[in-house]
């Protein structure tokens, strides 16, 4: 059995471990993971800390672990490649100074402009007084960005003047040193992934997923709470052209500047009428996207991240005859506040699969715990039809007096 490790706890390490764990000569592990991974066939919890990288180290080289899989942020932009890697132990992610691209909005901002990657136009302030000054003098909406990691929510969209020095205010006082003012960017998202060694990089089917809480884009921005791939109106040739001039300019300008980046590399992408533009850089895989992406994979995932480990371009293979759609279904009060320790929706349906996140162990019963807790997915020939089978078992089967989830995940494609 080759040995596998997965760093992270949510639904998108969830993916992760259930994709790698398809070759049955394969055992993963996820530190921490959480206690529903454990009903996946040849995986396995590890209570360890994601923040603990010499426990994890210690684990890896002990279990002579073939590869270590990165899921969240958080370890990446502290630098747990640069540790696994001072110690000969393969991992596959970006090192602490290529991990800027997501912890550090103006490195990836300065990266975009001396490469030459189309983005926002923006201002950085680290005074306040100067932001709200700035606030005053501009034609919303604006968008706000906090500097540093802030779980997908460091962003906020402000519609008029006063809510953006209300923006302003609150992520200075949250402990923000550093503040973007962009530009709003009009048109249609979406998300591009690649999975990269140095300039060496292989695509993923388009995604796109759904940061407001409630039906038709209402209510306050969240971690995600739905995602659909491929998206049909973005097609082959927008595809393309973000290929070469956005993801291989900045591959090429990281390189150059001596910080390659290795890893999966999210482009929070935008369709406007002057072209496509980025919105973000993440340096790891999107959660909710990956639990509609990764599912389409026919290659195994172990192989193409060892294959570009060792400097070659993989040959991949994607299903192309069927559309992915996920639900997340949250906590009732999420974002705001979060109430743990709820019976989980009990969800056998073969139309569907569930990935786990917000859930734990209390006694003989496994509860929630945390804001997004799980989420549903189905595939089909058309969008609706998937949409439809994951409403229906959501409808049926979850309490919506303590959980909360949209109607109406993909209606940019479907509606």
């Amino acid at each position: 059995m080759e040995n596998w490790l997965v760093i992270g706890g949510g639904g998108r390490e969830y993916a992760l471990a259930q994709t790698l764990a398809k070759a049955p000569d394969r055992q993963i592990y996820v530190a921490p993971g959480n206690v529903m991974m454990n009903q996946i066939p040849r995986v396995k919890t590890v209570a360890i800390d994601e923040m603990a990288f010499s426990k994890l180290a210690y684990f890896a080289s002990g279990h002579h672990v073939q590869c270590t899989v990165v899921g969240p942020e958080q370890p990446l932009s502290a630098g747990i490649v640069d540790y696994f890697e001072a110690r000969d132990l393969p991992i596959f992610g970006p090192n602490q100074q290529a991990a800027q691209l997501e912890s550090s909005k103006v490195f990836a901002k300065q990266m975009m402009q001396q490469h030459h990657v189309p983005t926002a136009n923006y201002r950085e302030f680290t005074d306040q007084a100067a932001a709200l000054a700035y606030v005053q003098t501009q034609q919303p909406p604006l968008v706000i960005k906090a500097n540093g990691l802030a779980a997908g929510k460091g962003v906020i969209i402000a519609n008029t003047v006063q809510a953006g020095a209300e923006a302003v205010q609150k992520l200075m006082t949250a402990g923000s040193d550093k503040l973007l003012i962009e530009d709003y960017l009009q048109g249609e998202e979406f998300s591009l992934f690649a999975m990269v060694q140095g300039t060496t990089f292989i695509t993923m089917p388009i995604a796109q997923d759904h940061k407001r809480l409630a039906d038709g884009d209402q209510g306050p921005n969240t971690g995600g709470m739905g995602a659909y791939s491929p998206v049909p109106h973005i097609n082959n040739s927008l595809k393309q052209a973000a290929v070469d001039e956005i993801i291989k300019p900045i591959l090429t300008g990281m390189a150059d500047a001596g910080t390659p980046f290795n890893g999966f590399l999210y482009a929070g992408l935008i369709k406007t009428p002057a072209g496509i533009k980025v919105i973000e850089f993440n340096v790891r895989m999107g959660d909710p996207e990956t639990q509609v992406v990764l599912p389409q994979l026919q290659t195994d995932l172990g192989a193409v991240i060892l294959q570009l480990k060792q400097g070659k371009r993989p040959q991949v293979q994607w299903q192309q005859d069927e559309f992915y759609l996920g639900t997340v279904v949250a906590s009732r009060d999420y974002p705001r506040s979060v109430v743990n320790g709820r019976q989980l929706p009990t969800i056998t349906d073969a139309k569907v699969t569930v990935s786990y996140a917000g859930v734990s162990q209390a006694g003989s019963q496994i509860v929630s715990h945390g804001g997004r807790v799980l989420m549903v997915t189905a595939h089909a020939k058309d969008l609706k039809a998937a949409r439809t089978a994951v409403n229906g078992v959501l409808d049926a089967n979850v309490d919506q007096t303590a959980y909360t989830f949209r109607h109406d995940i993909g209606f940019h494609a479907i509606d």
